[in-house]
């Protein structure tokens, strides 16, 4: 496993098999909040990412022992000036949409707090697993602001226009086994194997064509709110960049000769 480090708060880990990287959130000292400075680091870590071509599924983790990530640096803003607010808003979206437009499948490992900014990183991945000490939640209206990381786009897309209104509204706190059950987050495991379990899962991701997988995660993402017609000429356009690709002939190949696929990648 080698190791690459994006300014102070955020490591890169790229497994030696599998193709799995992933990407940490390392601010021990402040519950991974999401300063300036960790913002940047979040945007350049998956620019690198997504342009490594040998990356076939990433891991967003943490090193905390008691939280995922507890959202904004509010002790950073609380000096703000408006102008100071103001510059910021680019860099601290350029976090969040970085984990969004990822190209290659996403999986978020949470334990302990997911709050704000926190849990929008992990709503900005495909799939979100979380262990029974996870608490989410969006509750940036208690401190005079809405979600501003994709929260208020993202969480109606997962479980409805109307829960979704009732979580931001409230403010609410959610402990991992109603956040199953309401759809906030999708696997539920034991206490401490989030990032293991999320690991497993990316690792059988990444054992599938990446040309496939780049074509397939395009299509579920451009096709959400599309009409059917429309979301069916998205998938039609990902299904041709798949159908005449050196990955569809080797896979084809493998499974006529019952074999494990070689990927090209191409």
């Amino acid at each position: 496993m080698s190791e690459e480090r994006f300014g102070e708060f955020v490591l890169v880990r790229r497994h030696e098999q599998g193709h799995v990287a992933e990407l940490v959130l390392d601010r021990p000292g402040a519950m991974n909040a999401v300063s300036t400075e960790m913002a940047r680091s979040i945007a350049g870590a998956c620019t690198a990412l997504g342009e490594d071509r040998d990356v076939r599924a990433v891991v967003l983790t943490s090193t905390h022992e008691r939280a995922f990530c507890v959202g904004a640096d509010l002790k950073e803003r609380n000096s703000f000036s408006d102008a100071d607010l103001l510059r910021q808003r680019p860099v601290t979206r350029g976090a969040y949409t970085g984990v969004l437009e990822l190209p290659v499948p996403t999986v978020a490992a949470v334990h302990g707090f997911a709050l704000g900014g926190g849990f929008e990183l992990a709503l900005a991945c495909d799939v979100i697993v979380a262990d029974r000490t996870a608490v989410v939640g969006l509750p940036e209206v208690s401190v005079g602001v809405i979600p501003g990381g994709g929260g208020t786009q993202l969480l109606p897309r997962r479980v409805g226009a109307a829960r979704a209104a009732e979580l931001i509204f409230s403010a609410r706190r959610v402990e991992a086994v109603e956040a199953g059950e309401l759809g906030l987050v999708d696997q539920l495991v034991e206490e401490g194997r989030d990032r293991e379990e999320a690991l497993a899962l990316a690792a059988r991701i990444a054992g599938n064509s990446p040309v496939g997988l780049r074509a397939a995660k395009r299509a579920l993402r451009l096709g959400q709110g599309l009409d059917l017609r429309a979301g069916l000429e998205v998938e039609d356009a990902a299904w041709r960049a798949t159908a005449f690709s050196g990955d569809r002939a080797e896979g084809v190949a493998a499974f006529n000769e019952r074999r494990k696929p070689q990927w090209p990648g191409e």
